[in-house]
């Protein structure tokens, strides 16, 4: 591709690389030339006619792959069959494609094959949201951005070569849940709790069935959660379970389950565990899940509810980003404001 300033005379098929303004058109009326507008001999007539000898353009040579082609190919080698791995293609517009999310999920996103686009040609760009992150239905999840009026046939292909399959949505894997509560005295626990949790599972289409609530007490648990009817186990203890051999945990392996991972470096969210009962996923809920505030237990919800395993290392790992927002409400804040002197 050529780029520069040349006779407007000589710039017929040359893509306008500035903006213009034409005072007096063929028809007697101003109009404006956008950046990007493939030059007519009827636009080099009003040009000239207002004066404006010499302008800014893009040639396009041969081996050369206009922006807009090129960020079509580029989406296409990121996500093919797009439709069955749950993303739609927007069309192409200023060297522009949006990637959406069909339905709500998480976006599984092969980092190193982004990372490798990117370093093909600083003309060939790719920005995704972050691995993991949760998208609702019609979520945009990552653009392709070709910032030249046209790229290397041999760039492109390189590009779309590294890019093959990077990008996905996991969708929902599971239609039920189970939300077990537990009470100390007579008292029943508030419905904050379960309501901030069926707001979370709405977002994944996955039905909250009905209330359960029992002592705060191993074998009561563990009956629950033998007993419970949902497909997808939450569990949320009116104390915290604060060591791997609390009620919780221990129910849970009495039930005939495994504790997978117990604690987490996510704060807020540290007293967490999760593990699985028969083809079940159950998950030890912190307390600060009673808040809809982003928590710890969001990550791991979102991951087990579509399907995307967790090991201890995928655990280790949230510690990097998993400082999160202050809850004002918490007993113990992590920042106090001091008192003046």
């Amino acid at each position: 591709m050529k780029f520069g300033s040349v006779r407007t005379s000589q710039a017929v098929g040359a893509v306008l690389a500035h903006s213009l303004h034409v005072q007096s058109g063929a028809n007697g009326t101003s109009y404006r030339i956008a950046k990007g507008t493939v030059l007519t001999g009827e636009h080099i007539k009003d040009l000239l006619a207002d004066q404006q000898t010499d302008i800014v353009v893009a040639h396009l040579e041969n081996g050369d792959v206009e922006e807009n082609e090129a960020a079509t190919r580029l989406a296409a080698a990121v996500a093919p069959d797009a439709a069955k791995i749950g993303v739609r293609i927007s069309a192409a517009g200023a060297g522009r494609v949006n990637l959406y999310a069909i339905d709500a999920g998480v976006v599984e996103i092969d980092e190193t094959a982004v990372m490798a686009l990117n370093a093909v040609d600083p003309m060939i760009t790719m920005a995704t949201v972050p691995q993991f992150h949760r998208t609702d239905s019609k979520g945009m999840i990552a653009t392709i951005k070709i910032i030249a009026y046209s790229v290397l046939q041999s760039s492109l292909s390189q590009a779309a070569s590294v890019a093959a399959n990077a990008i996905r949505i996991a969708t929902p894997q599971y239609r039920t849940a189970t939300l077990i509560e537990t009470q100390v005295g007579d008292e029943m626990p508030s419905f904050k709790g379960r309501d901030a949790m069926r707001g979370r599972l709405d977002r994944f289409g996955v039905e909250l069935l009905e209330r359960t609530v029992v002592p705060h007490s191993e074998a009561a648990i563990t009956t629950a959660l033998s007993e419970a009817e949902g497909e997808f186990v939450l569990l949320l203890t009116a104390s915290a379970t604060s060591d791997p051999m609390d009620v919780g945990p221990q129910a849970l392996r009495q039930a005939g389950g495994e504790v997978t991972g117990f604690g987490m470096p996510v704060d807020p969210g540290n007293l967490l565990f999760f593990g699985q009962l028969d083809a079940k996923p159950v998950i030890g809920l912190p307390g600060c899940a009673r808040s809809p505030a982003l928590n710890g237990a969001d990550w791991v919800l979102e991951r087990l509810l579509c399907g995307i395993s967790l090991s201890k290392r995928d655990i280790a790992a949230m510690g990097v980003g998993g400082l999160l927002k202050e809850i004002p409400t918490r007993p113990q804040p992590r920042a106090r404001v001091l008192p003046r002197t």
